[in-house]
């Protein structure tokens, strides 16, 4: 009798996977109900949606400037501290929210304390302790599993998000939350392994250092169209993550149905990532990236073609939402394939920076692009553009290890 995936997992991996799963919900889930406050923030502050957007793209932008520097104490010092220190940020970024009473309030906590937060919690840190322990042949599926924790998040904390916030108001909502983020802080206990320098297996190096390990990525072409590829990732799913419940709004559907959208995003994705994982683990990872990025262009054109109704708003989510966060697993197992695990976390942190570039442009420019023109047509064609465009980036990325490895494996 065979096993199954997760019971091939066993003793403390599965714990570590867990845990960082939980960990990814968390931070993950409560980010991305910010859309929801889009609306009531801008009416209680007086302001466009300009501002609360790019909020959000300081967010972004801090978020990937500070990971290749988290990751890389991450890759030193163990996972624990960093996290530790995210979920600090975390807390005091929300309370900022929930009493601003400027923009500059909100830029400060919902932009630069949760910016920073985002970058000790999320995908980098914990992604790169659970690489290190799992089995290369196992890696791409136990890093989709932890992924679809990111998912299970918003799945989660969408509906309950807008419940805080019809029941309490958006300022004690956002409090609520800061109960819920405080959780991190003993589940990273479990990821507070120092990561190993000895040798032993792919993917180890004892004698690589930091500075090789960067300079052999700067020369390695797939590693630079990888990182131009995650741009778009980026770009698209943060400008449908904030703009998307006000674009349901402005049609005239019931808030409601913005927040089943986002939740519906999050329970496909957790299937999305999982299949991208498997996927990963025995298929070639860039022509998965490249069919995922064209898949994306295709849905996102059928769904501003057709006339938008409650119908076209949760087809769209649920498809969208296979296609969400497959891209993680994906490309950080490409990175760990290529060139090991030892510096995981910050060579993934270098390209989640191209990531949050994406994200950062994504956001602002759709509240720009909708204040200046009272529409958000604009940013879904660039959108549909840069997903073909990424999808012709993967094609040419080599993706055997580097040599280094293969002679450390003969």
């Amino acid at each position: 009798m065979s096993q199954s995936p997760l019971s091939r997992l066993q003793g403390n991996v599965m714990l570590v996977l867990l845990a960082g799963a939980v960990i990814l919900s968390l931070s993950m889930g409560i980010r991305q109900t910010f859309g929801l406050f889009l609306g009531p923030m801008t009416q209680v502050l007086e302001t466009g949606r300009e501002s609360f957007a790019f909020a959000m793209a300081i967010q972004n932008i801090l978020w990937g400037a500070a990971q290749p520097f988290v990751g890389a104490v991450a890759d030193k010092y163990g996972s624990m501290r960093v996290l530790l220190a995210g979920t600090v940020a975390y807390a005091l970024g929300l309370v900022l929210m929930a009493n601003a009473g400027s923009v500059l309030d909100l830029h400060l906590g919902g932009g630069v304390l949760i910016g920073f937060a985002m970058s000790a919690t999320s995908f980098s840190i914990v992604l790169g302790a659970i690489g290190r322990l799992v089995p290369e042949e196992k890696r791409s599926m136990a890093l989709g599993l932890a992924s679809g924790g990111g998912s299970f998040g918003q799945f989660i904390m969408a509906p309950v998000g807008q419940q805080l916030i019809n029941s309490f108001g958006w300022s004690q909502a956002l409090m609520i939350m800061v109960l819920m983020i405080a959780f991190i802080a003993p589940l990273s206990l479990l990821l507070g392994a120092k990561p190993s320098k000895q040798g032993g297996g792919i993917g180890q190096s004892a004698e690589q250092t930091l500075r090789e390990a960067l300079r052999e990525a700067k020369a390695h072409r797939g590693y630079l169209l990888l990182t131009l590829g995650f741009f778009v990732c980026g770009f698209q799913v943060v400008f449908i993550a904030v703009h998307l419940p006000v674009f349901i709004t402005d049609a005239g559907l019931n808030p409601s149905i913005g927040a089943t959208a986002l939740a519906l995003i999050g329970f496909f994705n957790i299937v999305g990532t999982y299949i991208c994982g498997w996927l990963g683990g025995r298929y070639s990872k860039k022509y998965s990236l490249s069919t995922l990025y064209v898949l994306r262009s295709i849905v996102i054109t059928v769904f501003i073609m057709v006339p938008l109704s409650e119908t076209s708003v949760l087809v769209f989510a649920s498809l969208m939402g296979l296609l969400w966060l497959g891209t993680v697993p994906l490309t950080s197992g490409l990175v760990a394939q290529i060139f090991g695990v030892r510096y995981m976390s910050t060579l993934f942190g270098i390209v989640f920076f191209s990531h949050q570039v994406g994200s950062f442009l994504g956001v602002w420019l759709g509240g720009w692009a909708f204040d200046a023109t009272g529409s958000y047509d604009l940013i879904w064609y660039i959108s549909i553009f840069l997903g073909i465009v990424a999808g012709l980036l993967h094609l040419p990325i080599a993706e055997q290890p580097v040599s280094r490895l293969s002679e450390q494996t003969a």
